[in-house]
């Protein structure tokens, strides 16, 4: 469910800080058509509250085993709605460690009667707080007792304000041993509580970025049925529902029963508005560290309101309600099946495309590689080539300069041999013409 709010904000002063918070809003749910008009208050706030001195910090240790303990809660019913929830300041933290458990409704033989939001101690470190909520079953309304566990269960879809926004809790997280408190929903004074981080909510209780802090909304405090809070059970949620829980503390019932005891907080007493509306240790209801609720319009309360129902109708309703959880569990488990469904196909489309990709990507590395060696072959083909014609060049040019200097040397020795047979021939002829000249004169000598 998502809920959109239109905030008119007015300062309130605080004694550890100053909050912004809204005290009028048009709470809107999206999965009906269902409006609630929250009442205009025009009375002041009530005077700050002086707190008494932090109790020493608590020190846990890590539990031995993980929770064993099975706890199934209880339900009452009733036949008319319990009143809206009060608007009032979330008191600081008084140490680390210390979990807030928002206030509600509760019923008893007088009716309807208020029990403070305050700070407890979990029973083991590590668990977080589920709220207790009104449902609307069978004509009537049931009240589901709040637990402990590992993680927080579903609660109605009712937006109790800091960090319990409608689901989950947004207000802190357990680290190793030690609660970290989320300041954008949670108020703590951080002089004596030094484990804070701040995250804004995108939920019921932050729009537009806007913190709504350490407030309750003035908002339906029941789900389902008439201007009820429309919400059903995540995956998640029912898998916290289902998983083995530790009820509340003796702390914590007793707190319950002395609120049962006060008169003044009696919804036929107090019209809506208790004086008590959050406390900073449980079971304290007098001195300091009570806070009031805003003051505002009386709430009509119906006569009968809030009185248990008779045993057959409670054990109708009992019936009723566990064949709507039966149904509810079966459509969380079909969602579940589905959801898997829907993730094994997503992952087998996943895996199919993942091998796919894969696939083209070893092919385009297969042609990329071929696509190198080819043009690695061509080039060692083309450098070959090219190492061959410039062998084949130097060879030429060197047999050209050995047959060029073959027919030089040819040429010098046929020069020489004709140079040498013209002198011979010249000697010759000489050698003749002197013989001859001779023989002519020794013949004229001869003659004469």
């Amino acid at each position: 469910m998502v809920i959109f709010a239109t905030m008119h904000l007015e300062e309130v002063v605080n004694p550890s800080k100053k909050f912004r918070f809204g005290v009028g809003a048009a709470i809107v749910a999206a999965m009906s058509a269902c409006v609630v008009q929250p009442a205009v208050y025009s009375a002041p706030p009530p005077a700050p509250v002086t707190y008494a001195p932090a109790p020493a910090p608590v020190v846990y240790a890590a539990p031995a085993a993980p929770i064993t303990e099975a706890y199934t809660p209880v339900v009452v019913t009733v036949q008319s709605a319990p009143p809206p929830l009060p608007v009032y300041e979330q008191p600081p933290a008084p140490a680390e460690n210390y979990i807030w458990t928002p206030g509600c409704w509760h019923s008893g033989p007088s009716g309807y009667f208020w029990v403070p939001g305050t700070w407890v101690q979990p029973p083991q470190v590590g668990l977080l707080w589920t709220p207790g909520y009104w449902g609307f079953i069978a004509g009537a309304f049931a009240f589901h007792s709040g637990y402990w566990g590992h993680s927080v269960g579903f609660y109605g879809g009712v937006n109790y304000g800091a960090g319990y926004g409608g689901t989950g809790y947004g207000g802190g997280r357990w680290v190793n041993n030690s609660f970290q408190y989320n300041t954008a929903v949670t108020n703590i004074n951080t002089t004596n509580v030094h484990n804070v981080y701040r995250e804004n909510i995108v939920n019921t209780t932050v729009i537009n970025n806007t913190t709504i802090n350490n407030t309750t909304i003035n908002n339906v405090s029941y789900s389902g049925g008439p201007g009820g809070a429309r919400a059903v059970p995540t995956v998640q949620e029912q898998v916290a529902a289902s998983a083995a829980h530790v009820p509340p503390t003796a702390t914590q019932t007793n707190h319950i029963q002395l609120a049962a005891s006060h008169p003044v907080l009696l919804a036929s007493h107090n019209q809506g508005h208790p004086p008590i509306a959050a406390t900073v240790k449980a079971g304290t209801f007098t001195g300091a560290g009570i806070v009031a609720a805003k003051a505002g319009p009386p709430v009509k309360i119906a006569p009968d309101a809030g009185k248990p129902l008779p045993a057959a109708r409670q054990a109708e309703i009992v019936h009723a309600q566990a064949a709507e959880n039966a149904a509810t569990v079966k459509a969380s488990q079909e969602r579940a099946a589905q959801e898997r469904a829907a993730e094994d196909k997503a992952a087998q489309q996943k895996a199919a495309q993942d091998k796919a990709a894969q696939e083209k990507a070893a092919q385009d590395r297969a042609a990329q590689q071929k696509t190198a060696q080819d043009k690695a072959a061509q080039q060692k083909a083309a450098q070959d080539r090219a190492a061959q014609d410039r062998a084949a060049q130097e060879k030429a040019a060197k047999d050209k300069v050995i047959a060029d200097k073959a027919a030089s040397d040819h040429a010098a020795a046929a020069k020489a041999a004709g140079a040498k047979a013209a002198a011979e021939k010249a000697a010759a002829d000489k050698a003749a013409k002197a013989k001859e000249q001779k023989e002519k004169e020794q013949a004229e000598h001869d003659h004469q």
